[in-house]
């Protein structure tokens, strides 16, 4: 049997809200090494979107205030989501079909886990390992 997402996916997850600053989700990101955060529309909320690493460099290089400007202003609207459930080929197959890096776990609208392409990566070194 295939192995879902559960195994590999990062279960403890940051998220931030919908009106942080972007200043704040800049530091969440730099203080937590993350390349990328889930934004909710409240504690515990249900998930809007995502904001990258490289949200946060583009959003830098446009010389706007991170003090002024809110999460929901940059984030990227309804990314990749998956059920803990889901198998790794059908989570692999949707970010590539969507050409994303991200992909986000839910269960009954709460976040629950994340993944990134590099997890898969992570993996496939490690199956190469003796």
């Amino acid at each position: 049997m295939e192995q879902t997402v559960s195994s590999l996916m990062s279960p403890e997850v940051r998220t931030v809200r919908a009106d942080d600053t972007v200043e704040a989700v800049s530091a969440e990101l730099r203080e937590n090494g993350m390349s990328f955060v889930p934004v909710v529309d409240g504690p515990g909320g249900a998930l809007l979107g995502i904001v990258s690493a490289a949200d946060i460099l583009q959003f830098k290089s446009a010389k706007r205030d991170p003090a002024a400007v809110r999460a929901w202003e940059i984030c990227s609207y309804k990314p990749a989501e998956v059920s803990a459930d889901a198998t790794l080929s059908e989570v692999a197959r949707l970010m590539v079909e969507r050409q994303e890096h991200h992909v986000v776990v839910v269960d009954k609208d709460a976040v629950v886990g994340v993944v990134s392409s590099l997890d898969f990566v992570r993996r496939f070194i490690a199956g190469d390992q003796p």
